[in-house]
């Protein structure tokens, strides 16, 4: 990838984004059906884009709103409908929309109260909540937010009743009807104004921030944390959760410093990400910068993205590799929960680190190895047969102590709290443990290559099959197994993973970018890593051309 010169660098002006033409394009904007950059499209998690380019305005949130509430109506989903938003400037506009359809749809809204901002852990947490217990009456939710992506974006995405993201079956039917309505001009969309839809008796306040913060100390051992007094940093990134983090200090009595809580829809407080845009990604080391540079006055540091769904850890040693802490967590949690179930797998993407499968091996633990997409560990995690489910940028959730559910989303706010739990258990920081997992089950070397690619090629990419590798070797090393669909669920992984003894390369679309990715690692050394990377970068390039 080539490295922007404003990478790592605060945001200089040329680069924000004019919020209020954003605004503006999300209201007047008028997307085209019948263009396919221009209609509903719900990739790993919903539907994301931007209003400058008719990709994410009004009519596509009361589209797929309008949808959603259909398929409630054919799920037979009557209970409240848990609706949060993150810091980008779309959001609060899309849930403004989103609300005008719900109440006119009759559909028990539970807004947050006084608007506070809502991470996406929080909806799911409240989703499970309520239904725990029901076999009727179940609630559901709606969280918009496009992640860590850029200023500019927006999202949208549904979670039914088992709280975790939508499944394909879900998301492909509600992705047909918005576009249905889309193309009819909106005929069909049920909508009220704004004022009577908050004043509806469908439209209640539900308290996010104090019900997720008490439950809390169920997922972590906040006295252990709290008797070793660390010195513990955080940045939410202009997200959702800043007013959580300092309620999580006050109610666990914490020495936690929370070091930047701007909000600013333009996130000119961001050092600027390795593409010269600014993203809140908390796993790049180019937009942490800022808590990376305050390392030296904490024990550990963590961050979230904008919608608290993805965590980073940082530690005097810098910022740990999103892979590298999965291992670290994986190993932690099975020998610290012994409530949790004995067979209780973990849950892994087909593109995280090979160490997953070193320490899994190890803690003589069952490995479930799916696609990328969280959804696919969101039942295990609801039914306790997945004790921990992580992806390989950042994302993760896990059970509570007793080994029952906690959220079946992403969280980003519990394994930046376990890394404080783990180095005030141990004595040992997340890095300090990474080192000497290394040096029992080996270090591994990995990169991540990130490539433009528009739609045509992407779909090309994602239909890679098996056949289409003709050579037998990879990286000097036999090629042990070719994977098209992911081992533990043998779902297609959208791409190709093609893995030796002591190496492998997996490619793969965005579901999210116009990019592709290439994964690779090797336990070998960079030498090893780079030849894997050339050669995996060859066979794309022809399968795309």
């Amino acid at each position: 990838m080539t490295l922007s010169p404003l990478a790592g660098k605060l945001a200089p002006a040329s680069v924000l984004v004019d919020i209020p033409r954003l605004l503006t394009a999300y209201y007047t904007g008028r997307p085209d059906a019948a263009v396919a950059a221009q209609r509903v499209a719900f990739g790993t998690s919903g539907h994301r884009g931007t209003s400058l380019e008719l990709s994410f305005n009004e009519n596509h949130v009361l589209a797929i709103t309008q949808a959603i509430c259909l398929y409630r109506q054919e799920q037979g989903i009557d209970g409240p409908l848990f609706i949060g938003a993150d810091t980008h400037a779309l959001s609060a506009p899309a849930a403004a929309s989103a609300l005008e359809v719900l109440a006119a749809n009759g559909v028990q809204v539970m807004l947050s109260k006084d608007d506070e901002y809502t991470p996406t852990p929080a909806v799911s947490h409240a989703i499970l909540c309520y239904n725990r217990g029901r076999q009727q009456g179940l609630a559901d939710g709606i969280v918009i937010t496009p992640s860590h992506n850029p200023p500019q974006s927006g999202g949208f995405k549904y979670n039914p009743p088992n709280g975790g993201p939508a499944d394909s079956d879900v998301t492909k039917w509600v992705e047909s009807k918005a576009n249905e309505l889309l193309a009819a001009g909106l005929a069909g969309v049920k909508r009220m104004d704004y004022q009577q839809a908050l004043g509806a008796a469908t439209t209640q306040r539900h308290d996010y921030v104090s019900s997720y913060v008490a439950d809390l100390e169920n997922v972590i051992d906040f006295e252990v944390i709290r008797g070793a007094n660390l010195r513990l940093g955080v940045d939410p990134l202009g997200g959702a959760g800043v007013r959580y983090w300092s309620a999580i200090a006050e109610r666990y009595r914490l020495n936690l410093e929370v070091v930047n809580t701007e909000v600013d829809p333009t996130f000119r407080f961001m050092t600027v990400d390795w593409d010269g845009q600014i993203r809140m990604d908390p796993s790049s080391p180019y937009a942490m910068q800022g808590l990376i540079g305050l390392r030296e006055r904490f024990d550990v540091a963590f961050a979230c993205d904008p919608d608290h769904d993805r965590h980073g850890i940082v530690t005097a040693d810098g910022l740990l590799q999103p892979n590298n802490y999965l291992a670290v967590a994986i190993d932690y949690l099975y020998r610290h929960r012994p409530q949790w179930r004995s067979d209780a797998a973990v849950g892994k993407t087909v593109v995280s680190s090979g160490l997953i499968d070193r320490v899994t091996a190890a803690l003589g633990r069952e490995l479930y190895e799916v696609p990328v997409g969280f959804k696919f560990f969101a039942q295990g995690l609801f039914d306790g047969s997945l004790g921990f489910g992580g992806e390989e940028s950042a994302g993760a959730s896990f059970l509570r102590r007793d080994g029952s559910v906690w959220a079946t989303d992403k969280d980003g706010l519990i394994p930046a709290l376990l890394a404080a739990e783990m180095t005030a258990r141990t004595g040992r920081t997340p890095s300090q443990r990474y080192a000497e997992l290394t040096a029992e089950l080996g270090k591994p070397y990995a990169t991540r290559v990130e490539a433009k690619a528009d739609a045509r090629q992407k779909a090309l990419l994602s239909k890679l099959a098996p056949e289409q590798v003709k050579s037998t070797e990879l990286a000097g090393e036999p090629i042990e197994q070719i994977l098209s669909h992911a081992p533990g669920n043998h779902q297609a992984i959208g791409g190709l993973k093609v893995m030796t003894a002591n190496g492998w390369f997996a490619a793969r679309p965005s579901g999210t970018e116009d990019i592709y990715k290439i994964y690779a690692e090797s336990f070998i050394d960079e030498a090893h890593l780079k030849r894997l990377v050339a050669e995996a970068q060859v066979l794309v390039d022809a399968a795309i051309a």
